[in-house]
């Protein structure tokens, strides 16, 4: 199987080959009158280019043809002389918008980030394990992850960045981090096609780095994004079935995540920091709180306090039985974790 998740992604350099397809004969007659020395067979057009300003003019003047609908048109760009790869077609809009946040798409393709770790306590604030959040590298040209996440979606890069992510997550805790610490890693529902095969690359990297399955908790975040159930279901199948857990993220806020959280009763239940925020003081908050609480218990989800900033905040979590907290009140993100022991965690 493949997709165009997984196919070959070039870089955008101010060499190489742009494809078109399907051929309308209009087009063939916009890019000659451009000045374009033009090649096609029946399936494709293309032809070769000596900078990238020149393939933008290209792509906007297409845009412009009145009489093709550009989602009719699909893209390629490959080193000078490749052949176009059959999974690698992406729309046009996604094409421009590769050339448009060139820099970004530097650092996705690149892998110029790295996942910092921020702590996850228990009761008794020991730490039993912690989030891989994405971040810039040291050194390297600062970003906003939010930003990052949104360029990849709009360039047809997310499930790459997400797979990537996942994986420099996997690595990160390796060098860190000793078995029975749980690493929770976020992952994107949408950016999986096929369950089975799209993970295939984050089972390897465990299994590449000895580490133990049962130390991992994939978080998926988007929620409001689920538009077939059975498909997270499914993805929440196979991440169990290699004998990890997942959990369910931002609890409390956003689209129908207490409907989620009962229809896909995960291992791990986050509570939304809206909701933590001043609850020791918010009567209707607490009820919140104790309802998802409850909820839980009904399937053995174990809940886990997301920003916790003050001691009341965690006092009050904890006299509900929330056994879990996460907040910069035990740390914020860091590189490198603070020195153990930590505590490890049964579930």
């Amino acid at each position: 199987m493949n997709c165009s998740g997984c196919s070959p992604i070039y870089p955008i350099e101010d060499q190489g080959t742009l494809y078109l397809r399907p051929v309308f004969p209009v087009l063939l007659e916009l890019l000659r009158t451009l000045g374009v020395h033009v090649e096609h067979s029946d399936e494709a057009i293309w032809m070769n280019y000596t900078n990238a300003e020149s393939v933008q003019n290209w792509l906007e003047a297409i845009q412009k043809l009145e009489v093709i609908r550009p989602e009719s048109i699909t893209v390629q760009v490959t080193p000078i002389h490749e052949q176009a790869d059959q999974a690698g077609w992406i729309s046009l809009q996604m094409m421009k918008a590769r050339f448009e946040h060139a820099d970004l798409v530097s650092i996705i393709l690149n892998n110029q980030f790295s996942s910092h770790m921020q702590p996850i306590v228990d009761a008794n604030e020991q730490i039993v394990g912690f989030e891989f959040l994405l971040r810039p590298s040291e050194n390297g040209t600062p970003f906003s992850p939010y930003n990052l996440f949104e360029v990849a979606r709009d360039t047809g890069l997310h499930s790459f960045l997400d797979r990537t992510a996942r994986i420099t997550a996997i690595e990160t805790s390796a060098a860190f981090l000793p078995h029975g610490v749980k690493r929770f890693v976020n992952f994107l529902p949408s950016s999986i096609y096929n369950p089975e095969f799209c993970l295939t690359h984050t089972f390897e990297a465990i299994e590449r780095l000895e580490l133990d399955p049962k130390d991992f908790v994939f978080e998926v975040v988007e929620t409001e994004q689920i538009q077939h159930m059975s498909i997270l279901q499914h993805i929440f199948s196979v991440y169990r079935s290699r004998g990890m857990s997942v959990a369910l993220d931002d609890v409390g806020a956003g689209y129908s995540t207490i409907e989620l959280m009962n229809r896909l009763e995960p291992d791990f239940v986050k509570i939304d920091r809206s909701l933590i925020d001043q609850c020791d003081r918010d009567p209707v908050k607490q009820q919140q709180i104790i309802d998802i609480v409850k909820m839980s218990r009904r399937f053995g989800g174990r809940v886990l306090a997301e920003g916790i900033e003050r001691m009341e905040e965690f006092d009050f979590c904890r006299s509900i039985g929330i056994e879990l907290a996460q907040g910069y009140y035990f740390g914020k993100p860091s590189a490198k974790p603070p020195q153990g022991p930590y505590r490890q965690t049964s579930a």
